[in-house]
């Protein structure tokens, strides 16, 4: 038992060291540098980081006007079926509508 206590008591010890030696390094290390100063200038001096968010933004509206369409035709799909049964197909649709969903809910919270 007294060998299990002193194991842990070296263990501990040795994770506290090193996590001060994490935060003191952290504290006293090189500068953090910010994103700005990591920005990468295309040849046409526009930003590249601006360009791709621009590239991004125009890829979701494309994804935003297709989900619209896939969400009318899921709607027209459902309102014609008289039955409670959907049928593989409208399943599908619903699987492809929220797969675009997610595409432009991760571009955005990418961002």
């Amino acid at each position: 038992m007294k060998t299990w206590l002193r194991r842990g008591a070296v263990l501990w010890t040795v994770a506290a060291v090193v996590w001060l030696a994490v935060i003191l390094r952290d504290g006293l290390g090189a500068p953090v540098t910010t994103q700005e100063s990591q920005d990468v200038q295309l040849p046409s001096g526009k930003s590249q980081r601006d360009e791709i968010l621009k590239a991004e933004r125009d890829q979701n509206i494309k994804d935003a006007a297709q989900l619209v369409e896939l969400a009318q035709q899921l709607q027209q799909e459902i309102e014609k079926n008289d039955r409670f049964v959907f049928s593989i197909g409208t399943l599908k649709k619903t699987d492809e509508i929220e797969k675009l969903a997610r595409k432009i809910r991760s571009r955005m919270r990418h961002n």
